[in-house]
């Protein structure tokens, strides 16, 4: 099993590698594209005007090099998957829910194995892999979905003069990711973990020729590493308490370990998981990472960066719930990250911000569930949410390529031009709302009978649970409204007279905002379907997206369902309602005067921006003034104070002898007049 896991770690690695290296070779002669102007007496365009033509080639190369080791390490993963559940080591996995209590879930059972052990001088590192139900989960997810994204590519970054790179930091993304999941040492863990910050960084810039892009991946490396310094000092403080870094022997010392440090310990974690995971206060970059390809939006949303801080607060369950302060924080923090998430997806024009929102509402159901003392809940929401999200923003992406915008405001009556994409998001968007037979409604069930369960008993206390459990029903309603509104304003109605993109003037394809240079015109550009390569994703992930949960049709809780899917009902019928009063204006207007700070997700970017950027800005300024005037300032005056006496010394070093002889004959006359003086 571990020679398996390796493989399924080391293909998508290699791929980067050898995709990074050796897809461009052999390189042929690069033609260049000028603009065509339509006018043949006007200069040619210098060649800081001209943009390299992709070369197709390289592009060819570089999607094999990809797809097809993204595709054994799917299968590979999968394959282990079933060996592990087979043998019996799958209840560390989406097993039932498990009484709460130290040690009552996340006990390792699983195939351990340590290819290294580096000395540190205190607590070493050991280099291993640790495969179990969780991990199996975990890994096809991981899998899939890459998989998925990596065939979409190639249709979606067709012409791309980049893609070669695009597609090589998606794999070394992957392969990141399944190191976090396999890991067996927390350091080792940690690796993959910070791999994962710099490819994001790498691919929400992709097009960062756009100031906006490159702001938007500087802003998520920021925001991510502020709560990764947390995360490796609880690490520091889980491994110095055990005596070793190796998961397994964290979890087994976690009842010797005193409440105070499980506290530190998992506090700190829970700054690397907020980060990641795009949970309040550090949830403010995931919106804004929607400026890279939508691709990757799919890929951080569903199966890497976001569901690696659930990942490892699942993976080291026992370490978070003998510590009950911090799981009443991070209820509180689900309950306001879920419904204020919520409503803000409800205020958004930009579809794929919809969806961002959307995941750090649904990321916070997982923690809520976390919380409230059933990782076996969360598990299963993670996987299933993997699933109907990646096919929502692929299905997104789809449309984007259609019509040419991100903007709601610009779509509308679709369903005729688009159908495949139509059929898919709406069972994507019926998972998200909870709808049965979607795999939404089965996962959601359990995380609202967890939610409930804690009420009278769990690892809550009695004021964050009812918190929780009021903004988790809340929010229901509130997905509802904003999946029905983003639905019925894409698909139906008419699609508003929107101005023409002129052809010469169109961006290369995949590029989220179309409309650089317009002319008025009611003529609405042709739409149709996605070319193979994005549809057949597509129709795949919706497969999981329908079918998934029946897994756990036997563990359905009837009455929590059928209280939650009235309430979902209720917030899509009160948008419907709006909507089919009026169908060109937007349903957003039943929330009245708080469209506006839901809009703007409750200013919450402005008050950083007053808080902390601003200040750290001026500081910044201060600092290189003072550089620039005092300590720049010192050395030009030491120079030129140097330069002013070698001015002086000049004086009486200038080369003339009659100026030297009179010198001395003076010298020799005060000598002579000091000894008659006062000899």
């Amino acid at each position: 099993m571990i020679t398996i896991a390796s493989l399924v770690i080391l293909l998508p690695f290699l791929a980067a590698a050898v995709g990074l290296l050796g897809s461009r070779f052999p390189r042929r002669p690069r033609s260049v594209t000028p603009p065509d102007t339509g006018d043949s007496a006007a200069p040619k365009p210098t060649t800081s005007e001209v943009n390299p033509a992709p070369d197709t080639d390289a592009n060819r190369r570089a999607a094999w090099i990809a797809v097809v080791p993204t595709a054994i390490s799917a299968a590979l993963a999968i394959w282990l998957a079933y060996a592990t559940w087979a043998a019996g080591r799958g209840g560390s996995g989406i097993e039932s829910p498990a009484p709460a209590g130290a040690g009552a879930q996340g006990a390792i059972d699983g195939v351990t194995a340590t290819f290294a052990v580096i000395e540190t001088g205190s607590v070493p590192i050991s280099v291993g892999l640790l495969v179990d139900g969780l991990a199996a989960s975990i890994a096809v997810l991981v899998g899939v979905v890459a998989l998925a994204v990596q065939v979409y590519s190639v249709g979606y970054m067709r012409g791309d003069r980049r893609y070669p790179s695009y597609s090589s930091f998606i794999s070394l993304f992957t392969s990141a990711m399944l190191l976090v999941v396999y890991a067996a040492d927390l350091l080792v863990l940690y690796v993959g973990w910070e791999i994962m910050g710099l490819c994001s960084y790498l691919l929400v810039g992709h097009w960062w020729e756009d100031r906006a892009n490159s702001r938007a991946a500087i802003k998520a490396f920021l925001v991510t590493r502020i709560g990764d310094v947390g995360f490796l000092f609880g690490i520091f403080v889980l491994g110095t308490a055990a005596g070793s870094f190796r998961i397994a022997d964290v979890i087994a010392k976690v009842p010797e370990m005193s409440s105070g440090t499980l506290i530190a310990a998992t506090m700190l974690l829970l700054a690397g998981v907020a980060g990641k995971s795009a949970q309040v206060p550090l949830h403010v970059w995931l919106p804004d990472a929607m400026a890279g390809p939508t691709p990757i939006s799919a890929l951080i949303h569903a199966a890497t960066m976001v569901a690696a801080g659930i990942f490892v607060v699942a993976r080291l369950y026992p370490a978070f719930l003998g510590a009950q302060p911090t799981l009443d924080i991070l209820a509180v923090l689900a309950a306001v990250g879920m419904l204020g998430a919520a409503l803000a997806a409800l205020a958004q024009d930009d579809l794929k911000r919809v969806l961002a929102y959307s995941t750090i509402s649904q990321l916070a159901y997982m923690a809520g569930a976390l919380a409230a003392g059933s990782r076996s809940a969360a598990v299963f929401h993670l996987i299933t949410h993997g699933a109907f999200k990646a096919l929502l923003f692929l299905c997104a992406g789809a449309v984007i390529h259609a019509v040419g915008s991100n903007l709601m405001s610009t779509m509308g009556g679709l369903r005729k031009d688009l159908p495949v994409t139509f059929a898919a998001t709406t069972i994507g968007f019926a998972a998200l709302v909870g709808l049965p037979p979607a795999s939404g409604f089965f996962s959601k069930d359990e995380v609202l009978v967890a939610i409930e369960r804690s009420l009278s008993s769990g690892t809550l206390t009695g004021s964050a649970a009812l918190l929780l459990y009021g903004c988790a029903l809340t929010t229901v309603a509130v997905t509802g409204a904003y999946a029905t509104r983003a639905w019925l304003r894409t698909f139906f109605g008419q699609r508003a007279p929107q101005p023409h993109t002129l052809p010469e003037l169109q961006p290369a394809p995949g590029t989220p905002h179309a409309a650089h240079a317009v002319v008025p015109t009611a003529a609405h550009t042709a739409v149709h379907e996605a070319p193979a390569t994005m549809r057949v994703p597509i129709l795949v992930l919706a497969v999981p997206a329908l079918l998934l949960g029946l897994v756990r049709v036997g563990d359905v809780h009837w009455g929590t369902a059928a209280l939650g899917l009235a309430v979902a009902l209720l917030g899509a019928g009160a948008v419907y309602a709006a909507w089919r009063s009026d169908s060109m204006r937007d349903p957003a207007r039943l929330l009245g005067p708080f469209r506006a700070p839901c809009e703007r997700a409750f200013y919450v970017d402005s008050l950083y921006a007053r808080l902390f950027v601003r200040p750290t800005l001026l500081f910044a300024s201060l600092v290189a003034r003072t550089d620039s005037r005092v300590v720049d300032g010192a050395v030009r005056g030491s120079g030129q104070a140097t330069l002013g006496l070698a001015r002086l010394v000049r004086l009486m070093q200038n080369g003339n002898a009659q100026l030297y002889i009179t010198g001395l004959l003076a010298g020799i006359l005060l000598i002579a007049a000091w000894a008659v003086i006062f000899r």
